[in-house]
C-alpha cells in the first residue's frame, strides 16, 4: 500500500499552495485597484480550497504530535489568520507605494 505523505510534508505542500493562491489573489486585487477594506474582507473568503487543505494538514500534523482535535484546530486557524493579516499588510504596503509584488 502507498504511504500517506508525512504530515510535515503535507503542511509544507499545502502552505505553498495556499500562499501562492493568496499572492495571486493580492496581485489581482492590486491590479483592480481594490480598496483596502474590500480586500481585507475578500482575502478571508478567497482561496478556500487551498485554505481548507492547509488547515486539514496542520490539524493532521498537530494530531500526529499528540494534540487534541480542538488544540490542533485552533493552531491551524491561528496560522490561517496570520496569513490573512500578513497579506492584508502587504496589500496595504503595495497600495500605498503604488507598486506590485515581484514574481
Amino acid at each position: 500500500a502507498a504511504m500517506a505523505p508525512a504530515p510535515t510534508a503535507a503542511v509544507d505542500t499545502t502552505r505553498a499552495a495556499f500562499t501562492k493562491c493568496l499572492r495571486a489573489d493580492m496581485k489581482k486585487a492590486l491590479e483592480a485597484k481594490m480598496e483596502e477594506a474590500e480586500y481585507e474582507m475578500q482575502v478571508k473568503s478567497n482561496c478556500g480550497a487551498e485554505r481548507d487543505a492547509f488547515r486539514k494538514a496542520v490539524v493532521a500534523l498537530g494530531r500526529s504530535g499528540g494534540d487534541s482535535e480542538k488544540v490542533a484546530g485552533e493552531d491551524a486557524d491561528m496560522q490561517i489568520d496570520d496569513y490573512h493579516a500578513n497579506f492584508t499588510d502587504k496589500f496595504k504596503d503595495y497600495k500605498s507605494t503604488n507598486t506590485m509584488p515581484g514574481e
